[in-house]
Order: C-alpha cells, then structure tokens, then sequence
C-alpha cells in the first residue's frame, strides 16, 4: 500500500494536467489509468486522431482543387488508407508518450489498472488499495447510444471505430450533427464517401449561433454532404452489405429508410463512472447521471472531487484541463477558478467554426442590448490568397459599454483566431480595444480587428 497527498482517476486532459499541477506545487501524486497509454480518450481515440484525419483529408482535397490552380502539377493523388491510419497511429504514439514522459519528470506514480474507491482516502487498483488525502475523478465520459442500436464497431460505430475503419467506405450514415458527427463526416466525404447527416433537431449543431450555423450547413452542403434534419432515427438495422437506418419525420410522422456500408452513431457522450463504487460510497449524481460537486469541485463526500466530463458543463479537454489545474491549486493552498463564460469551442473542419462567450440568441434571450460587427473573409487579402475567402467573423459587444459579450467564427484558422477574443474577454476588454491593436498584414487576424472596427463606425474593408 502506497500513501498519496492525492491520487488522480483517469489520465485524460483533465486527469494528467491536474497530476502535473499538483506534483509542480509538490504533493505526492499517483494516477489510475486502465488504458495501455495515457491521454485518455482525447489523444488515444478522440481529438488527436481526429485532427489527423482531418489534416490529411484537407491536403488530399487540396491535391484535387487547388494544386493545379497555384501551378502545381502533380498526378492525381492516391490514396493509401492503411499508410494513412498509421500515420494517425503514429501522431498518437508521439502524444501519449509525451505524457509518460511528463509523469516521470514530475516524479508522478503511474499506478495501472483500473480504479474504484471502497471508502474515503483509499483508491483500489486490482488488488492493491493505496491511501490518499485527496481523490479526483477524472475518469471522462464514454460515446452514448440510441434505443435500437447496437454499436459493433465494425458497421454500427461511434468515433472510435469510425478511426479505425478496415476500408474507406462507399457510403456513411451519420446519427447526429454536432462537432463528432460533422468532423468525421468531413473526413470521409473528402476520402469520396456518400455522407449523410441524420439529425433530430432543425438546425445543426445545436447551442452554435444561428448565423453560422446556417452558413456552416450550405458549405458543408457544397462540400458533398447531405442533411436530413427533424427526424428521430428508430433503429438500425445489419444488412449483408452494411446496414439501414430506419428513420421518422418529427413534422410529419413519414417514415424512412437510408441504406449505407457504415453508420456512425455521434449523437453525443456521457459521463463514465462505471466500476468507481460510486454508489456505495455515497457520491452525489445529478440527474443527468453526472457528478454533483460545488464551486470547488468537491463531491458530497470529503476528499473526493470531480473534474472534466463527469461533472456538469461542457464536454471539452481544455475545460477539464483548466478544472484540473484549479482543482490541483485549491488542494494545495491556493485558489483555483475557472472562468466559464471564456471557454472556446471549436469544429475543425474546413472551414474552422469557433465561438466564444454569448449568442445573439442567448442576448435576445436574456434581454441584452448589444451592437453586432461583422466582417467576411473575401475581404481579408490572405483568405482569399489561399482560396479560403468562405465565412466571417462576428463579434458582439454591450451596446452601452462597448465590452465584448462573444465572438463567432467560421473560416480559416477560426480555432486559433478565436483565442484573441478570448483573451480581450478574460480582460474585459472592449470592441473598441480589439479594433486598436495593430495587426499584422496579411494575416488571417485582420479579419477579426476588422469586425471589432465594424461595432464603432465600421470596417475598413467591407
């Protein structure tokens, strides 16, 4: 039996982070990881991977367009599908060992197995029980399923299995339109898959702001994929060739059929607590089976907390990864925060989509008073260089105060623009701020200084 100042459960963003943090402000940690390789979902089956797929399929579509209008004459391009999963493979190797690497620097015990907690201060590991201070669970969440679906990983997959296809198939059904299903749907569309999006809702991406929602729709649209929005999918069925998603219209009771090789099942993620003995411990859950913890991560039982996507908020790694390193500074004497209304989100497709703080819809909904500036990316000299002129950025301010509520974006390199107006937000900056700071020409970035301009007297370029 070993004894911890704090013992972390899951080595995912959130989990290693806080280990790092709380060995760098010099408590005795350990982390309980099942896995083979740290990381967690995100860098084994989740973003990293998926980023790759994405980063390759974006060249590929580059080869076949753009090549030859820039002068590049190339024959057309090829495409390898077992060299492309090992380089994905080999992206995540780099990643994972990374964080081994990490652990050993900062003299954190990675203690293999598979966790529960039998009672306050003790996490077991196989047969091993280990004492600890303090206990955080970072154990992430798991992809959620429908009623009359039976996930295979083979025909019927979630992402995970959607990474590591046998073959690139000829037709894909994805369940669901948020950022899972949109971002591997691109994937395979740009390998020549026929996609299409199944989705309960009206509109895509549900919580986005409409605008870009809508705009995001028509280039994926443009792009090969097709949506099939308002209905509620009742079962999927294995065929000898793939598999048919047996769909209902919720406006008109119509009942449908779409055949298709694979079905990706992406219709969200839930939180994973299975084996932790959570129950017997006396640990309280919300009612959407998360954990309830207070504003300082603490669970209902002393020395147990909860960060990342077992408790309430966004699903994201740089969400848990902020909660770890507060969680990991509020055990050692400091006072961690997380800033909630300042938390990024993107989609990495092409173009990017990213957004920070409020929608126009939540300030229509909350009564607001705010100005709108926006400005288009066929007026920003380098987009369109690169043949990237699609999208816009939007950026919302206090109509009295000036101070900047949210910003929305949907073009190149969104996911890296967004973090300028998230920094202006933690600061509390105003539009007129942003739109002062010089910014460097041809940039990307002028586009975003030039919707700040637009909530004053307007933007130069437009």
């Amino acid at each position: 039996m070993a004894t911890y100042d704090l013992i972390v459960i899951g080595a995912g963003p959130g989990g290693y982070v806080c280990a790092i943090r709380a060995a760098q402000l010099g408590l005795k940690v350990g982390v309980a990881e099942g896995r083979a390789t740290l990381g967690g979902t995100c860098l084994n089956v989740g973003c990293i991977p998926s980023k790759a797929l994405l980063h390759a399929t974006h060249e590929l579509h580059e080869a076949h367009t753009n090549f030859a209008r820039m002068g590049l004459m190339v024959g057309e391009p090829q495409v390898d599908w077992s060299r492309m999963l090992s380089y994905k493979d080999d992206v995540i190797g780099q990643n994972t060992g990374g964080i081994e690497f990490l652990f050993k620097k900062n003299k954190i015990d990675w203690i293999k197995g598979f966790a529960s907690i039998p009672a306050p201060g003790q996490v077991k590991v196989g047969d091993d029980t280990h004492e600890a201070k303090a206990i955080v669970i970072a154990s992430g969440s798991q992809s959620s399923t429908l009623p009359g679906v039976t996930v295979d990983e083979e025909v019927v997959v979630t992402s995970t299995g959607a990474l590591a296809l046998k073959s690139i198939p000829g037709s894909m059904v994805v369940i669901g339109a948020g950022v899972i299903g949109l971002e591997m749907g691109s994937v395979y569309s740009r390998l020549g898959t026929k996609v299409t999006v199944v989705e309960y809702l009206d509109a895509i991406t549900p919580g986005m702001d409409g605008e870009v929602s809508k705009q995001f729709q028509r280039l994926l649209q443009k792009q090969g994929l097709t949506f099939v929005l308002g209905t509620a999918v009742q079962g999927v069925e294995r065929t000898a060739t793939g598999a048919t998603v047996v769909h209902r219209s919720r406006k008109t009771e119509e009942e449908a059929r779409i055949e298709a090789d694979v079905v990706l099942v992406a219709t969200g993620r839930k939180p994973y607590v299975d084996g932790l003995g959570l129950d017997a411990l006396g640990v309280q859950m919300t009612p959407r089976g998360q954990i309830a913890t207070d504003d300082r991560f603490a669970t209902s039982v002393p020395g147990v907390y909860a960060i990342g996507d077992v408790r309430e908020g966004p699903m994201l790694a740089h969400k848990a990864e902020d909660e770890g390193t507060a969680v990991a500074e509020i055990l050692a004497g400091q006072h961690g925060h997380v800033n909630y209304g300042v938390i990024p989100s993107v989609i990495y497709t092409t173009p990017e989509v990213a957004s920070v703080g409020l929608t126009e819809e939540q300030l229509k909904a909350a009564g607001t008073a705010y100005k709108v500036g926006k400005f288009p990316f066929l007026g920003n000299g380098r987009a369109k260089a690169v043949f990237q002129g699609d999208g816009f950025v939007k950026i919302l301010s206090d109509k009295a105060t000036d101070r900047i509520l949210g910003a929305h974006i949907i073009g190149p390199m969104a996911g890296d623009l967004i973090h300028e107006v998230a920094v202006a937000m933690e600061f509390g900056a105003a539009a007129e701020d942003l739109a002062r700071t010089c910014h460097a020409h041809p940039t990307f970035s002028e586009a975003v200084r030039e919707a700040a301009l637009a909530c004053g007297d307007g933007a130069i370029h437009a």
